[in-house]
């Protein structure tokens, strides 16, 4: 559990109830359920196939669920509202996979975006407010950067300074690691870890990437394909040595030997 956890008591930020995700008549998942609660490092793992980026995208708003609900706070995203559905996205910073910057714009008009479209601020405001965001993911000096003079690190930190444009209570990561060695990996780890320190941000991250999940993950969920639900929740640490599931286990381990589950300390795994 993170300081800004502790500090809200545990409180729910995200609820996921029943959640069933399908394509036509395919079923992807069903029967999920989970809370995320605030200043979690919140991690949708599993294989490859399990959809984990379909259940992130369930959750900000770009796919209907077929049945089940997902609350943010009190408010039932999917039952409320278009003006209450935006307030709440208002609240949300998403980071994709590839950092979706536009090539043709700099990285400070790439995070002016979203301050134009959703502010009144001035342009000078604007500027300066991009220069700080940047300064915060440590770019500080490379305003006037298109994405393509920049390596794949630098472009995921630039992602992220325009996640958090809008300053964000919720940011959601797809991927992050994706494509990046192992130092620039660390890094981003490292970020996401400062902000949530810094900031109280909550984070809801897909990825299979182990050494991040260990890393920066407090609270996790598993998603199995084969089943198509979640066979455990909780720690990740924790599930490796206790989930009931050997598939839990051994996709943990890298595919080692699971050994049994040691004795239980009193957590709870589903």
């Amino acid at each position: 559990m993170t300081e800004a956890t502790r500090q809200n008591g545990g409180q729910a930020h995200i609820r996921v109830e029943n959640l069933e995700l399908r394509y036509g008549d395919f079923v992807v998942q069903k029967n999920l359920t989970f809370t995320v609660k605030r200043g979690d490092v919140f991690v949708i793992m599993g294989g490859s196939g399990c959809g984990k980026s379909t259940l992130m995208k369930h959750m900000i708003g770009l796919q209907r669920p077929s049945a089940g609900h997902v609350y943010y706070d009190d408010v039932s995203f999917w039952e409320a509202g278009d003006a209450v559905r935006q307030s709440v996205l208002r609240k949300i910073g998403i980071l994709y996979q590839q950092g979706a910057l536009w090539s043709s714009l700099t990285l400070a008009e790439n995070i002016a975006v979203p301050l134009e479209e959703f502010t009144d601020l001035p342009a000078a405001a604007i500027r300066e407010m991009a220069s700080f965001k940047l300064a915060l993911v440590g770019l500080s000096g490379f305003e006037d950067y298109y994405p393509s003079e920049i390596s794949g690190g630098m472009r995921k930190r630039a992602g992220l300074a325009r996640a958090m444009a809008l300053d964000p209570e919720i940011l959601f990561f797809d991927e992050p690691s994706s494509g990046l060695d192992p130092i620039s990996a660390k890094m981003l780890d490292d970020l996401i870890l400062e902000l949530t320190r810094s900031l109280g941000t909550t984070v809801v991250l897909v990825t299979h990437e182990l050494a991040s999940i260990f890393a920066i993950g407090n609270a996790a969920v598993f998603l199995d394909a084969e089943s198509a639900t979640m066979l455990a929740q909780g720690d990740p640490r924790w599930l490796r040595d206790h989930a009931p599931d050997p598939r839990v286990r051994r996709f943990l381990t890298r595919g080692a030997d699971a050994p049994s589950p040691r004795p239980n300390d009193g957590k709870v795994a589903i």
